[in-house]
């Protein structure tokens, strides 16, 4: 039987997830002013958790611009935009913008403060992989910066974390009460002040400061005061020694002045500050190496009533990077993965049958484009090339693509029809490499795949001559619009005699899986012929 590799649709998930997180209505929504009445005497506004909105894997997409066509689609530039260009709200304007989407505009506490818990959580795993910073401490104050941070704990549970938390001032309210109930239908331990360790280093990875949002005044009272000046030494001690657990800030750090910053010098210096909705103008003052927005939930009433400037959010992520990311040592990245091991008596007699295997999980995880495949070419000079292609069917005479039977790797083929492709799933830290000969499929075959594409792509095909250099990008276009117009009857575009697919017949198989303390999973499959039958003889290579 044949795989055939066709598109998958994971944003009908995404919207269904989405459509249940945040009900139209919700339980708690008539009584939405009232709690944010009570909770800035406790204080915190609603904006507190309004600040920390949902970030992935996964971490942003386009704050303003799911409201408003003004914002076009971001890029790299904009995912990383210039501190100096973007708004900065007063602690006055923080309080007004939470005033008008809980009023007019209809969100209620907690379908925000699950937006902005979940913002929290998603701006963490884009830095901080829980494969080394999994112990979490998530310090949560009495108002909804402190339900950002149980929120935040839920959702970084779901994302193979270990929480606890620290709520030492609950509210007594359905909606604190309901987050709590969550957390400990999850078994998350919760530590009063007294139990926690007096060297926090020793026990947690990461802490997450969710005790006080922008409409906090005063001093702060016991035991937040201790809590704090315990989370200072830290930074202290950070300094002086190569491992400290890291700070998240969630929009305001404990401390400091909402517009001023840490003016005493004696609050909290996070590592990583998360702003919610806008950042407060204290974010100005931050230096650490990880700022994030989150909020994507902003109408394009309030950015014009208030012309905020704000970072596009990529794709369909919940959170943006402000700035640009800090510099880092390449020869110090690296992973330490953590996987099922990979064992001869547990994967298929038949590698064709354990590629299927892997490559279903692939594209049951979500991960984009699991059809990617890097191939490698070697023409008659000896000069190896490699380039991504898309694999397009596989079944037991092989792996098939297609493409512009002029190219490069055209080219290097017809020279030697030998081949290696190898497929990468980062996701699931999963590597096959196969090797073998490779063929033209029969003309028929690419006809039949040629005209199942859209039909942009198959003018497309026809419009480049693949690998040929072309004085600019205006060619490509001008040749496009003519073909496009010529097949615009809907009459049938013929397939161009120089395009087609490719075969390549296996010889060889490896299958990987990355371990811990590069220990990693290495099964070849080997062909061998036994009473005139194919058989392949599995072995194991060291990493």
């Amino acid at each position: 039987m044949t795989m055939v590799i066709r598109r998958s649709s994971s944003r009908a998930m995404t919207c269904l997830f989405l459509s249940q997180l945040l009900p139209p209505t919700l339980s708690h929504h008539n009584h939405s002013f009232s709690i944010y009445k009570s909770c800035r005497s406790l204080s915190k506004t609603p904006s507190d958790f309004l600040g920390s909105i949902w970030c992935p894997a996964v971490c942003a997409a386009p704050t303003i611009r799911s409201f408003s066509s003004k914002f076009s689609e971001s890029n790299t530039t904009a995912r990383m935009q210039n501190p100096e260009s973007i708004s900065y709200l007063t602690q006055r304007e923080a309080a007004e913008v939470d005033e008008i989407l809980m009023g007019p505009l209809g969100f209620s506490v907690d379908q925000l403060m699950e937006l902005a818990g979940l913002s929290v959580a998603t701006s963490i795993a884009e830095v901080y992989k829980p494969s080394e910073y999994s112990r979490v401490l998530a310090i949560c104050g009495p108002g909804n910066n402190g339900g950002d941070g149980l929120v935040a704990a839920r959702h970084l549970h779901h994302f193979g974390y270990k929480p606890s938390v620290c709520y030492p001032k609950r509210t007594q309210k359905p909606l604190y009460n309901g987050l709590v109930t969550q957390l400990e239908s999850l078994s998350v331990p919760f530590l009063s002040v007294e139990d926690l360790p007096v060297d926090l280093s020793e026990d947690f990875d990461i802490l997450v400061d969710a005790m006080f949002g922008f409409s906090f005044h005063g001093s702060p009272r016991p035991p937040f005061d201790d809590l704090i000046q315990k989370l200072v030494q830290l930074c202290n001690f950070a300094q002086n020694h190569q491992k400290s657990p890291v700070i998240v800030s969630v929009d305001i750090p404990s401390g400091w002045h909402v517009e001023e910053g840490d003016v005493s010098g004696e609050g909290v210096k996070p590592d990583m500050l998360v702003s919610l909705t806008a950042p407060k103008l204290c974010a100005k003052k931050f230096t650490g190496p990880h700022h994030f927005l989150g909020g994507r939930f902003v109408p394009p009433s309030i950015v014009d009533k208030f012309k905020l400037h704000l970072p596009a959010y990529p794709g369909t992520s919940m959170c943006v990077r402000i700035g640009k990311p800090p510099q880092i040592d390449i020869s110090a990245l690296r992973q330490n993965y953590i996987s099922p091991e990979l064992l001869e008596e547990r994967v298929a007699a038949d590698p064709i049958d354990q590629f299927r295997k892997w490559f279903d999980e692939a594209l049951a995880s979500g991960l984009r484009e699991p059809n990617a495949m890097a191939l490698s070419t070697v023409g008659k000079d000896g000069k190896p090339s490699s380039r991504i292609v898309l694999l397009k069917g596989v079944d037991k005479d092989g792996f098939v693509w297609y493409t512009n039977y002029e190219s490069q790797k055209a080219h290097e083929l017809s020279e030697n029809p030998q081949a290696s492709l190898l497929f990468y799933w980062d996701g699931l830290n999963q590597q096959v490499r196969v090797e073998g000969s490779v063929q033209k499929v029969p003309d028929e075959e690419s006809e039949q795949y040629f005209h199942s594409r859209p039909r942009g792509s198959q003018i497309g095909a026809i419009a480049s001559k693949q690998s040929a250099i072309i004085p600019g990008r205006h060619i490509l276009h001008q040749t496009y619009k003519e073909l496009e117009g010529k097949y615009s009857d809907g009459s049938l575009i013929p397939k161009p005699k120089h395009w087609g697919g490719y075969r390549l017949k296996p010889q060889l198989f490896e299958f990987w899986q990355g371990q811990q303390s590069r220990l990693h999973d290495r099964l070849q499959y080997i062909p061998q012929e036994i009473d005139g039958k194919l058989v392949w003889k599995i072995v194991r290579l060291a990493p």
